[in-house]
């Protein structure tokens, strides 16, 4: 009888596995990167504006006032301008990344490790004699007739 795992330990395989870690990491990475462009951003890019525009802290006639309620549009341009950076290199990494996966794709192949990987991949499936149904490459009796195939043994019979 199998024994049941607990809570602990079924939390244990969880956390363990591979894309759980990946997605922690990626989260903390993302943080830490978008503290980057928010810094970015706001202390190189607003000055900027700022100077463009006569040292206004935003674009000037970009908020409104609605009995102290301040509607302000530059701090939505700077929302944008953090999302623009970040996207962008988002995708420079991403595209790197894959640039990186082909080079070693086509290097595989060129030495024969891509046919050899699909080779050892692709499961071998094999016809019964008998009703000529696909069965496993390993299997001794054809799950469909029944019947005995090359390599069956039992020896209560």
């Amino acid at each position: 009888m199998a024994k049941k795992k607990t809570i602990i330990q079924e939390f244990g395989e969880f956390i363990s596995r591979g894309n759980v870690l990946d997605l922690a990491v990626g989260i903390i990475v993302g943080g830490a990167f978008t503290a980057v462009v928010n810094s970015l951003v706001t202390n190189l890019v607003q000055p900027l504006i700022s100077f463009v525009t006569g040292g206004a802290a935003g674009v000037p006639g970009l908020s409104i006032d609605l009995n102290g309620n301040i509607l302000d549009f530059s701090a939505f341009i700077s929302a944008i301008i953090n999302f623009l950076i970040t996207a962008a290199a988002v995708f420079a990494i991403v595209k790197s990344v894959n640039s990186f996966r082909q080079m070693k794709d086509a290097a595989a192949a060129k030495a024969g490790l891509a046919k050899k990987v699909a080779e050892e991949a692709a499961p071998v499936i094999r016809t019964c004699p008998y009703c000529k149904s696909d069965i496993a490459d390993d299997a001794t009796r054809c799950p469909h007739c029944t019947a005995k195939l090359p390599g069956y043994t039992n020896p209560q019979e």
